[in-house]
This record gives structure tokens, sequence and C-alpha cells, in this order.
């Protein structure tokens, strides 16, 4: 539809022609100085919340079990190092509810050298001198002279001692069941409690299960570490093996664009034929085992998730979402069939810019450690400021008391007026807290370091993708080529990104930060809400996520073309974003034939890539090839190196065609403005090769002036 006289154009005026324009400017000035100096400013509070938080924290507070005196039981260089285990004077107490609100039990607890192994009451062994002294380890010091009464008055020692197996470092009795249900300790279903009663072994469960609420996280996250120390090495083979696939199939590409793209799609459709042929074979061979047919609904969360390969439906699930993914796949390759071979030209086009900027492809790897730096620190930070808080001790009584749960000092309680009204009470370590200023805005600095991640994380990726984008556009402004292209593309992009661009660079990575957070708050405010909330706002909260996350997806595609303007025409990020954003619009229809199916073909190639490394690491690691079985390491759970094998694999493959990625926007995004720039003729030709002409301009239109268009493509070509 013609733009009626006098009316301004929908999406902007349309670029004209200028002689001067040779491509990426180099006479730039510096953009977004304000959003420079913030970020600046910003990444120094970082460091002093960082240098704060480790001056504060202590690591030992996760890693080793506190007794009752917040001590640390096997921290190396203390008088406890030999005594690495937590026990329980009395773990029936364990069973109180107060412990699933305040995630301690009301007993003291004392670190020891090993568990007790058998049966044993005070009121027994004080009578055998042997006895005692086995006793003696698990009471505190100052029992000479003592009666019993005195001893169990001042809470010196546990009443009895029961056989106990260690737990994640603490000292838990060692419950069984028999065949009839019965639930024994030590082989034994009685027991005597040291007060003078026989109990059943059943009345320890409610303790135990109680006290380990509070650690089986612990546990599957210890059993987890230990697998990753145990396969650490064959994890780092895979992701090597999946850098080399990566390497091979960009290098491949380079050469032989047409041939591999039709052999990834093959190979991608015969990977997850064969998972639906081995998931079908499972499920097979399952129908006959006991227990197979019992549903995910019924069996629950299990920590051991080895248990669900063990059920039908879970692989019943996985030939059902395999299956609709092929199905996905093989309609979306018949049905855009003739576009993908526009795009096959496309990455065609890719692969000869990229053997011009050979370098480009090495970038990720310093992307990827600069990521990790990120990362690292963040992490680091986070666990300092959660373990910053100071040990927080309670009173706890078995009798009615007015100052139960009240904060106390254990230095001074046997002396204070708490001791005097509750004679019963204990001043014992509840858990780690703090009132002073620094604990009161301890959550600030936790939600500062998350921000501040979120800011440097998209600020690298941002840095890459400017990079890139400058390299590759140097490509395509080149009339002749290298000979007008620059002796280092990437570094003299790099270059010109980290002096002009910083603020450009911080500003679109914090608009993208801060939807970001958003969407962390509303998850985090979902989770706290968990079972209160009514329909109406799980609605709401359902549609926020998904508004904010659809904004999120909106605000990476303006970045990522605002990036390729802004290393082109070195404007701000404002500008280059609408400039970027109209250029689109007036080439829609391009964008979304040719620039999408491109992405998907991408991503076809970096599903191969995860599926073969996948495919290896479950074959290996499950023990399933019998040649592999006295090679690979004894796990806990062996999805854990499977699962990190396969995440690595796809941030390594994803990296490696990102820069395709990133290679193929700025071409396409170059091409539009070469279009709008000049319009083929001897005076003003067009800077795009006869190939990339035929594939962008004549699939995608009809060319008015077909024949002079081609020519000095062709002329422009050969000059190149």
């Amino acid at each position: 539809m013609m733009e009626l006289e006098g009316e301004k154009p929908k999406y902007g005026e349309p670029r004209k022609y200028d002689p001067t324009f040779k491509g990426p400017i180099y006479n730039r000035g510096c953009t977004d100085i304000v959003c420079c100096i913030l970020f600046i400013i910003c990444i120094l509070g970082y460091v002093a919340v960082g240098i704060l938080a480790w001056s504060q924290g202590d690591p030992r507070k996760v890693i080793y079990p506190t007794d009752s005196r917040g001590q640390f039981c096997g921290q190396a260089g203390t008088p406890l190092e030999t005594k690495p285990l937590l026990f329980y004077f009395n773990i029936m107490k364990c069973a109180s509810p107060m412990v699933l609100l305040e995630f301690q039990c009301p007993t003291t607890q004392m670190c020891v050298e090993k568990c007790p192994d058998k049966f044993l009451t005070l009121l027994k062994a004080y009578t055998n001198k042997e006895d005692f002294k086995y006793y003696k380890n698990f009471c505190k010091e100052g029992l000479e002279g003592l009666t019993v009464t005195q001893i169990l008055s001042s809470g010196l020692c546990p009443a009895m001692l029961t056989p106990s197996k260690p737990f994640t470092r603490r000292c838990f009795p060692a419950l069984d069941q028999k065949k009839g249900g019965e639930i024994t300790v030590g082989n034994n279903s009685k027991f005597d409690d040291g007060e003078g009663n026989i109990r059943d072994a059943k009345d320890l469960v409610a303790g135990v299960k109680n006290a380990t609420v509070v650690i089986e996280a612990r546990q599957v996250v210890m059993k987890i570490f230990e697998d990753y120390t145990q396969s650490w090495y064959w994890i780092l083979i895979g992701l090597v093996i999946a850098m080399l696939i990566s390497l091979l199939f960009i290098v491949l590409l380079r050469f032989l664009a047409g041939i591999m793209v039709w052999v990834m799609i093959v190979m991608v459709i015969l990977v997850i034929g064969y998972g639906i042929f081995h998931c079908s074979m499972e499920y097979v061979s399952l129908k006959s085992e006991a227990g197979s047919n019992v549903t995910l609904k019924d069996l629950g969360f299990q920590t051991d998730f080895s248990v669900y390969l063990h059920i039908r439906q879970t692989w019943l699930a996985f030939i059902i979402i395999l299956a609709i993914v092929e199905v996905v796949i093989i309609l979306l390759l018949i049905f855009l069939r003739n576009r993908i071979l526009i795009a096959i030209a496309l990455i065609k086009e890719a692969s000869r810019a990229i053997g011009y900027v050979m370098s480009a492809l090495f970038y990720p790897l310093f992307t990827f450690a600069l990521l990790s730096i990120v990362i690292a620190y963040w992490a680091v930070t986070a666990v300092f400021l959660s373990t910053s808080n100071q040990p927080i001790y309670k009173v706890f009584n078995e009798t009615a008391c007015d100052h139960s749960r009240k904060i106390c000092e254990p230095a001074n309680f046997s002396t204070s007026s708490m001791k005097a009204e509750c004679p019963d009470s204990k001043c014992l370590f509840a858990f780690y807290g703090g009132e002073t200023v620094y604990h009161k805005y301890l959550i600030g600095l936790q939600f500062y370091n998350v921000f501040l991640f979120f800011w440097c994380a998209n600020f690298v990726t941002a840095l890459g993708q400017m990079t890139l984008a400058g390299a590759f556009a140097s490509y395509y402004w080149a009339f002749v080529k290298p000979d007008d292209m620059p002796a280092f593309p990437i570094f003299s992009s790099l270059g010109r990104s980290l002096r002009y661009h910083t603020g450009s660079l911080a500003f679109g990575s914090l608009i993208l930060s801060i939807i970001q957070i958003i969407r962390v708050l509303l998850e985090y405010i979902d989770h706290k809400l968990q079972g209160t909330q009514n329909k109406c706002t799980k609605f709401l909260l359902c549609c926020l996520k998904c508004c904010f996350w659809c904004l999120e997806k909106f605000i990476k595609f303006i970045n990522r073309n605002a990036y390729i303007m802004v290393a082109i025409y070195g404007k701000n990020f404002c500008t280059s974003a609408k400039d970027a954003f109209f250029l689109l619009m007036r080439n829609m229809i391009r964008v979304a034939v040719l620039d999408k199916v491109t992405d998907f073909l991408l991503f076809l190639g970096k599903l191969l890539i995860v599926g073969l490394v996948g495919i290896f690491a479950f074959f290996f690691f499950s023990g399933r090839v019998k040649a592999f079985e006295n090679t690979a390491p004894n796990l806990h759970y062996y999805w854990v190196p499977i699962l990190t094998v396969v995440v690595g694999s796809y941030l390594i493959a994803h990296g490696f065609f990102s820069v395709y990625a990133m290679c193929v926007d700025t071409l396409f995004l170059c091409f539009c403005e070469d279009l709008e720039r000049n319009d083929g003729s001897l005076a003003r030709p067009y800077y795009m090769s006869a190939s990339l002409h035929d594939i962008l301009l004549e699939e995608t239109e009809e060319p008015t002036q077909s024949s002079p268009h081609h020519i000095n493509c062709q002329m422009t070509n050969t000059s190149s």
C-alpha cells in the first residue's frame, strides 16, 4: 500500500545512499556514558559486597555439623578434628513438632569419634569400669565424683545408648524392619530407655524421621557431590568429545554446508527414532517385572531417581515425548522444504564470512571463560553471605517454662534468672542468625548479588554479540574481500566495543536483567504462596510469569539486533534499537521466511550433538554396555554425570553455533541496509555477493530490475 504524500512512513525512512559509508564506522564516540558510569559503580559495590561477605561468612557452617555449643565437628586444626560425627543424647526428643519449625532437636548434641555400637544404660555402665570408660566417649567432661542422679540432672550424659550408624555425619539408631514388619534396633525389638522403662524400637522411628527431614536434602547433595568426585574426569572427557564434534561440524559446514545440513537433518531424525526404539524395548522388557506397573503418582518423589527407570510409565512418557518431537520436526521439514533450501544457501554464505574471520570460531571460549568467572564469583559470594550469620542459642526444656525457646547465652546461662526459674532447662545451639544491621540487610545483599550476577552475565553475552557483529559487518561491507577488511576483525571489533560502547552494552543488559530478576521474584512468590493461594491468585501469577517470559524473549531479540547496529554505526543503544526494529519491520517477510528457518536448522545441529554425546554418556555411565562395565565408575546416581554431560554439551554446541547464528543475523541486517542504500547500478553497486543476492532478493520478492541487479552482483563478486 502506497504511503500518502507528505505522510511519515510507519516504520521510519529507509536508508539513503551515502557514498562515504564503507561499513563499521571507525570515527565514533562513547555512547550511553551515564549507564557506563552506573555499571562501574555497581561493579565496585559488588566487589565491596564480596569482600564484606568473605570477611563475615564461614563456609564451615554448611560443611560440618554443629554441636550444642556451636562448635564444628571434625574441623581440621581443632580439638574436635578426631570427632567428625554428631551424637544426639535423646533422639526420641527429635519427634517434637518444633524440629520442623526450628530445624533443631531439643536435646544435647555433641561431637564424637564414632557412633555407639551397643545397647547400654548409664545406670548399668556406672557399675562396670570398662563399660563406664566406653560410656564416657558420649558424655561431657566433669563426671568425676558424681552419682548417676547428679550426672543425669546436670545433663552430662545420655540416659542410654542405642546401636547407631553414621548418616550424613550424624549418629542415628540402626533401625531395621523384619519380614513381618516389626521394627528393630540392633536386632532387638525393645530397649531400656535408661529411666527404668522398656520401650519398643518403633518409638525411635518418629525421632529419626523428624531429625532426617532437615538433612535429607543434604544427603542427596552429598551423594551427588561424591558422584562428581568419582566421575569428573569422565565428564570432562565427554565435554571434550562434545567440543571436538562441534568444532568438526563447524569446519565441515565451512566447506560442505549443503551436504552437512542434510546429513544433520537425517541424523537428528535417526537419533530420535533410535531413542523411541530403545524406550519401547525398555517398556516391553519391564512388562514381566514385579512392581513395574506402579504409576508415577503413586510412587511419589524418590531421592534415588534410578527407581523411576524401573517403572513402565516412565518409559511410556519418554516414548510419547520423543514421538511428538519426531513428528513436529518431520512436519516442519515437509512444509518448510523450499525455505530450508534457501536457508542452506544462507548458511553457505555465512560459512564464507567465517572463512575470512576464522578466529570467530574460538571467541566463544573467551566468552565461556568470562562467564565462568562471573558464575564462580556469584556462587562463592552467595555461600559466604548465607553463612555469615551468628550462632543463636535458645532455651530448651522438658517441663512448662515461660522462657521456652527464648534466646540465651550459654556462657552465663547456669547463673541466669532463666535457669533459676526453669531448673531443667538448657541453653542449646538452635540455628544461625543475627540481629545486627548487617544481618537485617542480609537478604538485600543476597538480592544485590543475584541482580549483579544477571547484569554481569548478560553484559558478557552482549559483549560477545557486539564483537562478532562488528567482525562480520566488516566482512560484508568490504567491497574487495579481504583487502578492505581489518587485519584482525575480532580484536578490532572487541576493542571498539569496550572502548566506545561499554555504556550501551550495560544499558541493554540492565533492561534484560531487570526483567529476569522480576521473573525470579515471581517464582519466589509462587513458591512461598504454594498451598495457600486460591485459583484467582494462581491464574494471575501464571499470567504474569507468561507475560514476563515473552517480554524477556522480545528484549533479547531487540538487544541482539541493537548491538549489530551499534557495532556498525556507533550510535547509542536506544537509537540503534529503534533503527534495527524499524529496519526489520520494513523487511518483515524476509525475517519470518529466512532468518527463523536458519535458526531452526542451527538448533537441529545443537540437538544432534547433544543427542550423540548423550546416548554415548547413557550407555557408558549406566553400564548397559558390557565393554564399559569395568571402566565406568560406581555411582549413587548415574544420571548425575549424564545430565551434566548433556547440559554441558548443549552449552558447548550453543557456543559454537552461536557464531553462525550471529553471522547470519548480521549478514541479514546488512543485506537489508544494502538494499535500501544501493540499487545495484554501476554508480551504486550492491555490497552483497551474487549468491546472497539470489538467496535473499529473488526468492522473497519479484525483482523489478533483475538483469542489472544480477550483472552488478556478479561484478561485485568477481572483484571481491
